[in-house]
């Protein structure tokens, strides 16, 4: 008797249910996301996709795999505590690609950032000609050590054995694998015709007022009242170099120690961005980068730089573009490394097919821009062998032109097609075109969105009354007047990276759209040639550093007008207005909540309960303006906070002008307290762009300023953009958004490809003539984009 089979149990869990979610702005939100499908969360900025994929979902996710490990392993990692949620079901093991930059330190490189230095240094160490070690002596991050001592073995009777213990590593000596040294600049220290006496040191804080004065007079090593130039070869080494040496002044036990090593010390050990920037001037004036003479720049010693196959170091092909080193590995035959070979293609391949294939294996992974930088973490990924897996994109499509965009699609595809759960947070619409599931949050942004707007098929995102489903179809129009330049910017040779020296005109008083496919030296050039400094405001996508006190008020500088509104309507001092000041909570130091380490558990935060989580001395709040204290003006929203400070006795225009600039660039709903570290990508970006407008600049430079906005507010950028021409501003924006090249005056467009392919001028005009030419891969986008009609 035939008879069907019944469906196997464990084959019914194909959804992952999230009930009751509460993490930020999401109000009580319950989805049901299919399993082994490619699901895409959008909404505009702010309105809690993040809060759900990233904070609920994968947060939950790596919380439980945390779990499974030792008490004592678990000690190492990060503690994450339980996210808002009711009931979380149906979850798998979650694998987060996110926009995160990679580590900016020198000796990390795309090489190393994935596995393809490892394989080459395995190939040299088995191939290479002359023999010179292991693989380690091919890498830049070990150092050649020899050491020699006795041991002592006890067998029956003690006896000694001589043992010399050598590591052969292949970093080079000089600069330590970094690729460049650094000199200081000795007449930006001092000025050598005055004496110590009469101020001759130019560093600052080094005044000879206070210690540093009595150091100096009273260590004897040189005359204070002689002029530097007429110092002896001593006395100078003394000064700049000598090591830390015990004094006594004035019978004070102290240290002395050279300028240098002090400075190096105290000012270049830290992040350049740290310092304050009168120090950070310094640094730039002071420290020059060269490239290491010993290693011309490769990082390697003398003995990894002579060991070749076929007639190439590990220096050289680390040094070629990807696609032509995978054509290289392709060409050698060893059947005693065939497994190796065979990975390392299949991994340089994986970067070609990613879009990633213009770059090389020695770029510093901090020069990477957070497109590329998620594209270099999505390649270990792509060989993996695991499946039913969930993968969490983060707008992965950042930094894409249009034509790469379908490449990533396929990607995110192949990896579903495997098996695995796609989790993406994106805007694009080429992209929510392949899901299979949408999930569409909203309505609005901050306090007004966090609810679920749609779930279901892209089909029913179109016909739904949502603000993504209405914006889905949008297609601007490319202008049919532009403006007509001021000026011009001649850029003459620019030769940096990949760029071919290129001459361009870019216009001034215009929009100016500087675009072409990844890697085809947009950044280089526009970076390259028109730095940041005088007269030019550089926006970049560089994260905004921030700590759990930070907030817009702090970061835009919005708060020193509003204490100082505070203290002169009350009689008191403005530093009573700031939590991180007199003004704080002394129990929870103006933190508003109190922090418990529970060892392995994850920590607790917990409102303090002597201030109620509102950061400042009961007494503060006593302080009114305009009927309100400072809690309550903190917990306004911009649009709020614009309309109280716009008039009557809370009056302050200092405050209204960067409240405005908030709302000019889509931030109203941001609440003035509310901590940076909460903030979207996009809104982190909208902020720092916010706080530039008020730099005194003839010249404006966007990086990708629409990444991160939801098509909604793409036109509210827009306008941004036109209103800041209009004031007489020059705006150039390095940008592949079709909506902003259509809105441009002008356009120029790099390539053909990327990498040694491109780095050329290949169109400049006006984008009707663009659409019109359809003579590049951005005029064939465009033109599908603004729907002009085919050539026949």
């Amino acid at each position: 008797m035939a008879h069907t089979a019944l469906p196997h149990l464990a084959d019914s869990h194909d959804l992952i249910r999230v009930h009751g979610a509460r993490v930020n702005n999401l109000k009580d939100v319950s989805v049901e996301i299919p399993k082994r499908r490619l699901t895409v969360f959008t909404g505009i900025s702010g309105s809690g996709k993040s809060s759900l994929v990233f904070g609920t979902i994968a947060a939950e996710s790596q919380r439980l795999i945390n779990e499974t490990y030792s008490a004592f392993v678990q000690g190492f990692m990060p503690t994450l505590a339980r996210p808002e949620v009711d009931v979380l079901d149906g979850l798998t093991t979650a694998i987060i690609v996110d926009q995160q930059r990679m580590g900016a330190d020198p000796r990390s490189t795309v090489g190393t950032a994935t596995d393809a230095h490892a394989m080459l240094r395995i190939l040299f160490s088995r191939l290479g000609t002359p023999h010179i070690g292991p693989p380690s002596a091919y890498s830049f991050n070990t150092a050649s050590v020899r050491a020699s001592g006795a041991i002592t073995v006890e067998r029956g009777t003690q006896r000694a054995v001589k043992a010399t213990y050598t590591r052969t590593g292949g970093m080079c000596p000089r600069c330590e694998g970094r690729g460049s040294v650094t000199e200081m600049d000795l007449t930006q220290l001092y000025d050598d015709t005055k004496s110590l006496n009469e101020g001759a040191l130019t560093i600052p804080g080094y005044s000879m007022d206070g210690w540093y004065g009595r150091i100096f007079r009273g260590c004897g090593f040189f005359d204070p009242d002689k002029p530097i130039r007429r110092y002896t070869k001593r006395e100078l080494h003394d000064l700049l170099h000598k090591e830390p040496t015990k004094i006594k002044v004035e019978g004070v036990n102290l240290t002395y120690e050279g300028l240098i090593p002090k400075i190096q010390k105290s000012m270049l050990a830290k992040d350049v961005d740290a310092l304050q920037p009168h120090v950070r001037a310094f640094v730039e004036r002071a420290m020059t980068f060269r490239v290491c003479p010993e290693c011309d720049g490769t990082r390697l010693g003398e003995g990894a730089r002579s060991s070749k196959i076929e007639g190439l170091s590990i220096a050289d092909v680390c040094a070629m573009q990807i696609s032509d080193l995978a054509d290289w590995v392709r060409g050698l035959s060893e059947p005693t490394v065939a497994p190796l070979l065979e990975a390392l293609r299949q991994s340089l391949d994986s970067f070609t097919e990613i879009g990633l294939g213009y770059l090389a294996l020695d770029r510093p992974a901090g020069t990477l821009s957070g497109g590329e930088a998620q594209r270099v973490k999505m390649i270990r990924h792509l060989g993996s062998s695991l499946t039913d897996v969930t993968y969490v994109f983060d707008e992965p499509t950042t930094g894409l032109h249009p034509h790469d965009i379908q490449r990533m699609n396929d990607l995110l595809l192949r990896l579903r097609d495997k098996g695995n759960t796609v989790l993406v947070v994106e805007h694009k619409p080429q992209v929510i075109a392949i899901a299979d599931h949408v999930v569409d949050l909203g309505p609005g942004a901050g306090t007004a969105g966090g609810t679920v707007c749609f779930q279901g098929a892209v089909a029913g995102l179109r016909g739904s009354d949502t603000v993504t489903g209405r914006h889905l179809d949008d297609r601007a129009a490319v202008k049919d007047t532009v403006r007509t330049p001021t000026g011009k910017l001649e850029i003459r040779g620019a030769a940096t990276h990949n760029l071919r020296d290129v001459d361009v005109d870019v216009p001034l008083g215009v929009l100016t759209v500087v675009t072409g496919v990844a890697g085809s030296g947009k950044s280089s050039l526009i970076h390259g040639s028109i730095p940041a400094g005088e007269g030019v405001v550089s926006v970049d996508q560089a994260p905004i550093r921030g700590s759990r006190r930070s907030n817009p008020a702090t970061y835009t500088g919005l708060l020193d007008p509003i204490r100082k509104a505070f203290a002169k309507a009350n009689g008191v001092k403005p530093a009573l207005f700031s939590a991180n000041s007199e003004g704080a909570c002394p129990t929870c130091n103006g933190a508003g909540v109190v922090y418990t380490d529970l060892a392995m558990m994850a920590g607790v935060a917990t409102t303090c309960e002597e201030c109620e989580g509102r950061r400042f001395q009961a007494a503060v709040l006593d302080h009114h303006l305009g009927g309100r204290d400072i809690t309550e003006v903190l917990a306004m929203s911009v649009a709020e906070a614009e309309e109280f400070f716009g008039g009557g006795q809370a009056h302050t225009p200092a405050a209204q002008r960067v409240l405005g600039r908030l709302a000019d660039v889509g931030l109203g709903y941001l609440t003035l307290g509310q901590p940076l570290t909460t903030l979207s990508g996009g809104e982190r970006q909208r902020l720092k762009l916010a706080t530039h407008m008020a730099d005194k600049g003839g010249v404006y430079v966007l990086d990708e300023p629409t990444a991160g906005l939801h098509l909604a507010d793409v036109e509210q950028l827009l306008g941004l953009l036109d209103r800041l021409v209009d004031a007489g501003k020059s705006v150039i924006v390095v940008e592949h958004h079709p909506a902003v090249m259509a809105h441009a005056d002008w356009i120029i467009d790099l390539g053909p490809g990327a990498g040694h392919d491109g780095g050329r001028v290949v169109y400049e005009g006006t984008p009707a003539d663009l659409v019109a030419a359809r003579s590049t891969l951005t005029g064939e986008h465009l033109a599908a984009y603004v729907g002009a009609p085919q050539r026949g």
